[in-house]
């Protein structure tokens, strides 16, 4: 009698756990509309929502939503890691989600009325009081004050969504339907099995909730397979790493803890886990973190020898490498030197001992640039641009020097330093070399006009095809250098002889410029190859020369707005360093480079050539000072100030 009663329940487990898994798949059959969004699309969303007014909690990486608390659990990896959710029991609170000493606790942050002179909201965690859920993060990332009096946890490192609102809250709330309820915190699963809370107190350890989280992420990645999508954890923001993480390239994303491919199942248990059978083992699944496209049609689970033939060969690795590199870790080093050695330079159009602006190397230099068109300038500019910017080029030990994959990461760090120095004087240089082209035209007006013109479309090149707003910034300088904007007959002629070009100039690539310095645009990521990091490097050096206009921020009519919204450029920027590295290498694909052409556009070449060979090394303040007296002297004799008895 009792092995019927046992086989009967089984028989019944089973069909119930049938009957809610093919409910699921027809609900997201039903609604696949919701789900089946195009990559490049949901990046797009996902921009949008990131460019909110920093008071709409929307506009915050660390938000993501309403996700289920057992997501959240998959997501924090780290001690410090954090990230907030909607609470799904209470609407209105949240659920701030963190890991700390290996393991992952639960802040209920309560929405309540505060009545005083006024009735207005305000968000509780414990005893604190905040008026934003905002000000409530910044307090405890920046005071690093401990979440709770209970225990010790800190938070310092947000994990960041990377998929829009709109598609986590309908990808959940398919899976969390009233039928296939495998997320609600409401389901009988609460009743057999508690989750760590910092309101408990019932001494759950750290062994007894692994298989219940694990089972949780299969999931997830039921969720994953659903939807179409295969969908991998991605580690905390690159902007706010710590030197004792065991690895800081965001490119190469941590392992998740080994998933069992059976689960225990019994009577009490959720759907949840009767599924858990069903999906696909996946070495990188359990997050919604990174989008990458699967075929179409249902994915095919790979046979078990496989699964654990790839296991075996990954633990092997694992194994050799921490033999390799047990007790020998290294910190990221931090430069103290420029990477521009223009006294050990050798090239093929310098001789070894050149003077300041050498006018055979000079003639040679107006030749080929004469003979070459706007585009391919610009895609030699935006080779070495990223080359510089350690966009392209990069090595694994040049990663490993500087502790993350790309140079766009480094820039936010305290040892970017010399990088973000080594950025401004190729910008300057840059700017200063397209300044004694135009003004070295010593031609007719006419010649300089129309020098002036293949300057413009060299910088519509930059910014429209190639999207590397770092050199269009250069050469957008030099453009409005005083020296060159004073020269009248010449703009004058520009706008009779080539109008399209002055268009272009004064309605588009100008106007731009200046939307993009005060912070009221951006370019699309898409198409960019290297970001608008120039008031980045700006606001971190101050004390560099950086010429005699005030900046935007520095205006008591912007000021703090403009400053907060070029900081959260750079966070963005560092977050997304894979992106611009592949849209370069995508842009320069086929290219082929003329070795003299290039060396033009080589910052140490430009300082031996603008400089000399002595001059080149000494101080940045007085290589720019007396250069600008040089094209000031340039500027007046191609065009001599009108006296006042001519007046």
């Amino acid at each position: 009698m009792t092995e019927r009663c046992s086989l009967w329940s089984a028989l019944s487990a089973a069909a119930c756990c049938f009957y809610r898994g093919s409910f699921m798949q027809v609900q997201f059959s039903k609604e696949k509309y919701l789900l089946e969004s195009p990559p490049e699309k949901l990046r797009k969303e996902l921009e949008e929502e990131l460019k909110l007014s920093p008071a709409d909690i929307r506009s915050h990486g660390w938000y993501h939503g309403h996700i289920p608390q057992e997501v959240s659990e998959t997501l924090v990896v780290r001690n410090g890691d954090f990230l907030v959710h909607d609470s799904l029991t209470n609407v209105g609170d949240f659920i701030l989600t963190c890991r700390w000493d290996n393991e992952v606790l639960h802040f209920k942050i309560s929405k309540v009325l505060v009545k005083s002179n006024e009735t207005k909201v305000q968000y509780m965690l414990e005893s604190d009081c905040f008026d934003s859920v905002q000000e409530l993060v910044r307090f405890y990332v920046g005071q690093r004050k401990p979440l709770s009096q209970s225990c010790a946890a800190h938070i310092y490192c947000p994990v960041c969504r990377t998929l829009p609102l709109r598609y986590l809250e309908a990808t959940f709330a398919l899976a969390s339907s009233k039928h296939g309820s495998a997320y609600s915190p409401s389901s009988q699963r609460g009743a057999h099995i508690k989750r760590r809370s910092v309101t408990m107190t019932d001494g759950l350890t750290t062994e007894k909730m692994i298989p219940h989280r694990l089972s949780l992420s299969s999931v997830a990645r039921q969720i994953t397979h659903l939807s179409g999508r295969a969908l991998a954890v991605v580690p905390p923001s690159p902007v706010m790493r710590r030197s004792s993480d065991p690895q800081l390239s965001p490119t190469a994303s941590s392992s998740p803890p080994e998933l069992p491919t059976q689960t225990s199942q019994s009577a009490n248990s959720s759907p949840a886990h009767y599924s858990s059978h069903q999906s696909h083992s996946s070495e990188t699944a359990g997050s919604y973190c990174d989008l990458r496209p699967c075929a179409s049609g249902p994915p095919k689970p790979p046979t078990k020898s496989y699964v654990e033939r790839l296991r075996v060969e990954e633990r092997r690795k694992q194994e050799g490498k921490e033999e390799e590199e047990e007790g020998t870790f290294r910190s990221p080093q931090v430069e103290t030197a420029s990477s521009f050695r223009p006294s050990r330079y050798e090239s093929r159009l310098l001789p070894a001992e050149n003077k300041p602006l050498e006018m055979s190397v000079l003639k040679k230099v107006k030749e080929l640039l004469a003979e070459v068109d706007a585009r391919t300038a610009a895609k030699h500019i935006t080779v070495y641009d990223c080359k510089v910017a350690r966009i392209l080029g990069v090595t694994s030990e040049m990663q490993r020097m500087m502790g993350v994959s790309s140079g766009l990461e480094l820039l936010t760090l305290p040892h970017g330093h010399q990088l973000r120095l080594d950025l401004l004087e190729r910008f300057f240089t840059m700017s200063i070399m397209m300044a004694v082209d135009l003004l070295g035209c010593t031609g007719s007006t006419e010649e300089r006009a129309a020098l002036l013109h293949k300057t413009i479309q060299l910088a519509a090149e930059l910014k429209n095809n190639l999207g590397n707003m770092f050199g269009f910034a250069a050469v957008m300088r030099a453009l409005e250098l005083p020296q060159i904007s004073r020269l009248e007959q010449t703009w004058v002629t520009l706008r009779q002889r080539h109008t399209e070009g002055a268009i272009l100039y004064e309605k588009k690539l100008k106007p731009f410029m200046k939307n993009m310095n005060d912070g009221k645009e951006s370019s699309a990521l898409s198409n960019t190859t290297f970001p608008h990091i120039l008031p980045v490097l700006s606001l971190l050096e101050r004390g560099m020369a950086v010429g005699e206009v005030l900046e935007p921020w520095e205006s008591t009519e912007v000021g703090v707005d403009v400053v907060m919204f070029h900081l959260e450029a750079a966070r963005t920027i560092a977050h997304h360093g894979e992106i611009y590295r592949t849209n370069a290498e995508n842009k320069l694909q086929g290219f082929q480079e003329r070795p003299e052409l290039g060396e033009i556009f080589q910052t140490e070449f430009q300082m031996r050539l603008l400089w000399g060979c002595r001059g080149s090394e000494g101080s940045q303040s007085e290589r720019y000072e007396k250069f600008d007296k040089v094209l000031t002297a340039l500027s007046q004799k191609l065009e001599p100030p009108a006296r006042h008895s001519e007046l």
